[in-house]
């Protein structure tokens, strides 16, 4: 079965090295909390907000060992008046037997308020 697992995090500063980091931290937790194993992963897609510019956000999945044939793209989100800023959502659509209501969907630090009735309880 194709399934969708979301994530979310938010970070302090417009600075490449910062976003990867954070960006990694969001995506071992997806994978981790999902048992995603990169052959079962159709693409993902890295949105961020117009805020965050300094470095594609999908650099963060090439650090991953065997994630180099994962299809990725990167976009920026529709500017919502009052919308949550500094943002790195994602969207991994995954071949998976888990049943849609099992999937973990992780949302980190001010992100958690995008979902917070799906929102990990990690790093609240």
């Amino acid at each position: 079965m194709v399934r969708g697992v979301r994530g979310a995090i938010t970070v302090e500063v417009n600075e490449a090295d910062h976003i990867i980091v954070e960006t990694e931290h969001l995506l071992s937790e997806m994978i981790e909390k999902n048992n995603i194993i990169p052959e079962n992963v159709a693409s993902i897609l890295i949105s961020v907000t117009d805020d965050i510019n300094d470095v594609f956000p999908a650099k963060a999945v090439r650090k991953f060992e065997g994630w180099e044939y994962v299809p990725i793209m990167c976009m920026q989100e529709i500017p919502v008046v009052n919308g949550l800023k500094n943002c790195v959502r994602v969207l991994m659509t995954v071949n998976t037997d888990i049943e849609q209501k099992q999937i973990q969907h992780i949302y980190l630090k001010d992100a958690v308020q995008l979902r917070p009735d799906l929102s990990s309880s990690i790093d609240k």
